[in-house]
């Protein structure tokens, strides 16, 4: 895995640190997670490291379309390394968990719309919104709907 994401890393011309190569690693194996779940698991991975350097590692591995920023409403951003296809989320309303949901309609659908208004539309993020299994089992307070 490790030499995958230095090959990765250059063959994106973005410099090799043990920084970024943990942020790699963390967002591999949480996906979904916050940039302060990020932090946790790099400082877990390689010791001491500044927050600024995890949360720069994310937005050069952002911008460089290695991983995905995902910020649904009232919610921190979180991240994932899923990057090569049309996939949408699902996010629990009452605990936040949030999953992967494949598109129905296949690869790139969402991106063909009635009207473009003269767009050309490159990207598309559905997120869709519910209780996860957990939480529809959960007592439910009085006056909340589940």
């Amino acid at each position: 895995m490790i030499q995958d994401a230095r090959q990765l890393l250059r063959d994106n011309r973005i410099q090799v640190t043990a920084q970024r190569l943990a942020v790699l690693t963390a967002v591999s194996a949480r996906p979904h997670a916050t940039a302060d779940d990020i932090v946790g698991d790099v400082r877990a991975s390689i010791g001491a490291v500044s927050r600024q350097a995890v949360f720069d590692a994310l937005g050069v591995l952002s911008e460089k379309g290695l991983i995905r920023r995902i910020q649904p409403a009232r919610s921190p951003a979180r991240y994932e390394d899923r990057v090569d296809d049309n996939h949408h989320h699902l996010v629990c309303r009452e605990c936040g968990r949030m999953v992967d949901v494949d598109c129905a309609a296949g690869y790139r659908p969402c991106l063909e719309v009635d009207d473009d208004f003269g767009f050309d539309i490159d990207e598309a993020e559905v997120i869709y919104w519910g209780y996860c299994p957990t939480c529809q089992k959960a007592p439910v307070a009085a006056g909340q709907e589940p």
